[in-house]
């Protein structure tokens, strides 16, 4: 399946309100896997929550800091 994955990283600087955000088209059929395999086995803890509109939304917790990957089928 191809989704549209918007990759978000918290920024825990104390003044800095804004995150990172990249864009990137994928082709997977397991956004979880697709994460895992992604962050080279450097993620401490990962989820995933289905949509019913076949998207999916899966955080992972690198180093303490928390990470939000969202799939939007294309």
């Amino acid at each position: 399946m191809e989704y549209e994955m918007v990759w978000e990283i918290k920024n825990l600087c104390p003044n800095n309100q804004m995150r990172d955000i990249f864009f990137e088209e994928v082709e997977t059929d397991d956004p979880e896997s697709y994460v895992r395999m992604y962050l080279k086995g450097k993620a401490e803890n990962v989820s995933c929550e289905q949509g019913a509109d076949g998207s999916a939304t899966v955080y992972a917790t690198c180093d303490g800091i928390i990470q939000r990957f969202v799939f939007t089928p294309i």
